[in-house]
C-alpha cells in the first residue's frame, strides 16, 4: 500500500495485520482522487472508520489542508498513527479512537468544518447511514460538503441521506464507491 499522487507520491504505509481490515487498494484509491479532482485542494478532510489512514493521508498528499481520523479498534489507532508520523503529517492531522457508531458530537469541538469525508466501514453491516445521519446532526460539515462512501455493492444505499444527496456511484469489482454531496 502506497500514496498514489501529491507531495508523498510513492511513500509505503504500514499495513494493519491480523485484524478483518480491508483496506482500500491503491487502485481504487486512485480512482476516487481522480473522480474528486480539484475537490481535494485545501479541503478539511474527516476519515471514518480510518483504519492505516490512507484515504486521508492521499488527501493530505494532495494538497487538503488537514485531516481528523476516527477509529475504534486500539491496533488502528496505532498503524496510523505510525503512518502519520512516518508520513510527518502530525501538524495536519488529529487522531481519535472513538466508535463512530456512539455518535458524533465530539467532531463539533474540532472547531472546524469539514468540507470532505470518507466513510469506509466494514462492508454489510449497515454501518453507512448509521454514520452519516449524526455526521449531519453533529453540526461540523460544511455546507459544500462531498462524502465518499466505499461499500459493498450488496448494500444498498438510500439516494438521499440527511441534507446529501448521491450524485455518482461507480462498480470496482465487489467494491460500490458512492459519492455524496448536498441537496441543492
Amino acid at each position: 500500500m502506497r500514496i498514489i499522487s501529491g507531495a508523498l507520491r510513492g511513500k509505503r504505509l504500514y499495513p494493519l495485520r491480523g485484524l478483518k481490515i480491508r483496506p482500500t487498494t491503491d487502485y481504487l484509491r486512485e480512482s476516487i482522487f481522480n473522480i474528486l479532482a480539484a475537490e481535494v485542494e485545501d479541503k478539511v478532510v474527516l476519515d471514518l472508520f480510518a483504519g492505516t489512514g490512507s484515504l486521508g493521508i492521499e488527501a493530505l498528499s494532495r494538497g487538503a489542508a488537514a485531516a481528523v481520523f476516527v477509529d475504534k479498534a486500539p491496533q488502528a489507532i496505532k498503524v496510523l498513527t505510525r503512518n502519520i508520523v512516518a508520513c510527518r503529517l502530525e501538524r495536519q492531522s488529529i487522531i481519535l479512537k472513538r466508535d463512530v457508531l456512539r455518535g458524533l458530537h465530539f467532531l463539533k469541538s474540532i472547531g472546524r468544518a469539514f468540507d470532505l469525508v470518507f466513510i469506509d466501514p466494514p462492508y454489510d453491516k449497515g454501518f453507512v447511514e448509521r454514520a452519516v445521519r449524526p455526521l449531519d446532526r453533529s453540526e461540523s460539515i460544511s455546507d459544500k460538503a462531498s462524502i465518499v462512501v466505499e461499500h459493498s455493492r450488496r448494500e444498498v444505499l438510500p439516494k438521499k441521506m440527511a441534507r446529501f444527496v448521491i450524485r455518482d456511484q461507480r462498480h470496482y469489482g465487489k467494491t460500490l464507491v458512492s459519492f455524496y454531496g448536498p441537496v441543492l
